[in-house]
């Protein structure tokens, strides 16, 4: 379960999707505060403004596993080095499970910097606009098959095999139904 967070993209996939997202980094208090002016300033003019909250990504680990849940989540992005790391270790298995593209990308601080923070565990994104939707779907194909739908990071444990005390437990419990079947069998007849 830890171990598939060693599995993290290689250069030249992190620095596609960093591209990409860099695009989709909300906006700061600044140019937020500069956008509203704007809308005010269209309102007191009595015209109705054209601008609208941007497309951005969104992160911290509540925000995302809900957008997971209700399906809205096109491509969730997870830092390898969150300590501690059962603060992440289930989103993999909820993103294969509702069948949302995952990757797992090295450095929280890396993550952290497109959303304006010290350090971010968990980002996604929820929509982009047409001129990248072709880039999106192309990552998007890509983690699908490297992270979710990857066997060899989902291996099952134990492989099957039992113990000595779990088999001799095991051939104990045998033989009562077999002599419980047995009984019935001599009633019936």
């Amino acid at each position: 379960m830890v171990n598939q967070f060693t599995n993290t993209l290689n250069k030249n996939q992190a620095t596609e999707l960093l591209k990409l997202v860099k695009k989709y980094s909300p906006e700061t208090p600044q140019q937020k505060k500069m956008r509203m002016q704007k809308v005010a300033g269209a309102k007191a003019a009595g015209g109705e403004s054209k601008e609208h909250k941007p497309l951005a990504l969104k992160y911290g680990i509540h925000q995302v596993t809900s957008l997971i849940e209700n399906k809205e989540a096109k491509l969730v992005i997870i830092a390898h080095d969150v300590d501690p790391i059962e603060l992440v270790c289930w989103l993999p298995t909820l993103c294969r499970k509702k069948d949302v593209p995952f990757c797992i990308l090295k450095s929280k601080a890396r993550l952290g910097a497109l959303v304006h923070k010290k350090n971010a565990a968990v980002v996604c994104l929820t929509s982009v606009r047409k001129e990248d939707k072709a880039d999106l779907d192309t990552l998007a194909k890509t983690f699908k098959t490297q992270y979710n739908d990857n066997v060899a990071v989902r291996r099952t444990w134990g492989g099957g095999v039992m113990g000595q005390k779990s088999q001799n437990e095991h051939a104990k419990k045998e033989k009562a139904i077999a002599m419980e079947q047995a009984k019935k069998m001599g009633l019936q007849a």
